[in-house]
């Protein structure tokens, strides 16, 4: 499954992307997941989303998400968002349901406190991210999500209808009603956590979980007549015995998603997700695989002297360090040390590419300002702190060469220290280099 890298845009830009044109949709959301406090705009699938944040001019704004939208061509709009709330719920844990929509020539918020609201906000105007969220392009999973979003909008309001929608989860994916039910029992067996308690209640009552899930949840729900099973408001036996399965069919629509339909969210994706991917073409392919199986292949191929520009996500190349030569230091095991310096050899930075879990890391003590043929001035002293202290901070560094998606490092935690804020340290390097500076050209003009 497709898991691109999606940009992410914040500040400024973002306002002056909303004007650039008219014609946009705007749909209000009720939100579970951590939302942006600040507008921000993502590039998925080919569209610009832009989350609009629940904070604005220092007061609650209502969250919403809009997209560029002809008068004419709103029903294909929202249903883009409808499909982008989809994969967001799942890829972020929670959900985002869609409350309303209003349409204008500029970028409205559509707000009604009753049904546009965000159970939680995030700190920080640049802390959101879902970066490489799955595109969806089959039908069949589009439904899944769209039904697993609904599922979980509906948790805590309504369970019964929450039932029914984690069980179209499976259901919608079965033309052949004896495969649906071969594929549930057997999956019941693979249950984890609480519902595997309510399965044990279930069994020790004699009941068949399977067909109990089906005739007394999913029927019972979906039917109602004067001789069937159905589900009656005004029994609380009926309310309780839903509430209780539920945990049991929403841990089987989580185990289709993520199993049968092989959609990763972002705590799979963390774990499963190749950072070194993208330069994989520049590697001979007997290197690359002898290097994923931990072996040392005698080069690696067109990595030696790229260019390549390290940035800092989600704001991009970092002023000073956007075209650094890489060298290839040392191979050995399925990792290889890269050195990287600028043109004037005055910076140099290094990094770890470990193939064998397919993750970049940085290595801040190694790398720092050279005095050779040139000296470093205050440029390459404020690239290499804005680059060293937003990493030591917990800053994601990516590496990209031209032409491929970035690399992003692991995160860096520090060790028996407290980590300084990045923007105090940039200036006190700085200040200690001008000082160090004038201190030189005084010593210099005194002989």
């Amino acid at each position: 499954m497709k898991t691109p890298y999606a940009k992410h845009t914040f500040g400024e830009e973002v306002d002056r992307k909303l004007r650039s044109r008219l014609g946009w949709l705007t749909a209000g959301v009720a939100s579970s997941i951590t939302w942006p406090s600040h507008d921000v705009c993502i590039e998925y699938a080919g569209d610009e989303y832009f989350l609009r944040g629940s904070e604005r001019d220092g007061k609650p704004s209502p969250p919403g998400i809009t997209i560029a939208c002809a008068r004419s061509g709103a029903d294909e709009s929202i249903s883009k968002v409808y499909r982008f709330t989809s994969i967001l719920s799942w890829f972020l844990g929670g959900y985002v349901d869609v409350s309303g929509y209003i349409w204008g020539t500029h970028p409205c918020l559509y707000g009604d406190p009753r049904t546009v609201y965000s159970t939680l906000g995030i700190l920080g105007k640049k802390s959101f991210s879902c970066n490489h969220m799955p595109v969806i392009e089959s039908d069949s999973a589009r439904k899944a999500l769209a039904f697993w979003r609904e599922g979980q909008r509906l948790r805590g309001v309504h369970a019964s209808y929450a039932f029914l929608s984690f069980y179209k989860v499976v259901e919608s994916q079965f033309s052949d009603s004896k495969k649906k039910v071969a594929w549930i029992n057997a999956a019941i067996d693979r249950l984890s956590g609480d519902s595997t308690k309510r399965v044990a209640e279930l069994r020790a009552l004699g009941k068949d979980v399977g067909a109990h899930l089906f005739h007394s949840g999913r029927c019972a729900v979906a039917h109602a007549s004067l001789e069937g099973e159905i589900v009656d408001p005004d029994i609380p036996g009926d309310r309780k015995r839903l509430q209780d399965d539920l945990v049991i069919v929403e841990e089987l629509a989580r185990m289709f998603i993520r199993d049968e339909l092989g959609i990763p969210d972002s705590r799979s994706l963390y774990r499963s997700r190749n950072r070194l991917a993208p330069w994989s073409a520049l590697l001979p392919e007997e290197s690359l695989s002898l290097l994923v199986r931990g072996g040392t292949p005698p080069d690696c191929g067109q990595l030696e002297g790229q260019k390549v520009s390290i940035g800092l996500w989600p704001d991009g190349p970092i002023s000073g360090l956007e075209a650094m030569t890489l060298h290839v230091e040392a191979i050995h095991d399925g990792v290889v040390k890269i050195v990287l310096v600028n043109e004037r050899k005055t910076v140099l930075l290094v990094f770890f590419l470990d193939f064998r879990s397919g993750k970049a890391h940085t290595n801040l003590e190694e790398g720092g300002l050279l005095w050779g043929a040139e000296e470093p001035n205050e440029q390459d002293v404020q690239a290499y702190a804005t680059f060293f202290y937003n990493v030591l901070g917990n800053g994601v560094a990516e590496l990209t060469c031209s032409g491929f998606e970035p690399v992003d490092c692991e995160v860096v935690i520090p060790v028996n220290i407290i980590p300084p804020n990045p923007d105090e340290a940039i200036q006190q390097a700085l200040d200690k280099f001008r000082a160090e500076t004038a201190a030189k050209v005084g010593s210099t003009a005194a002989e």
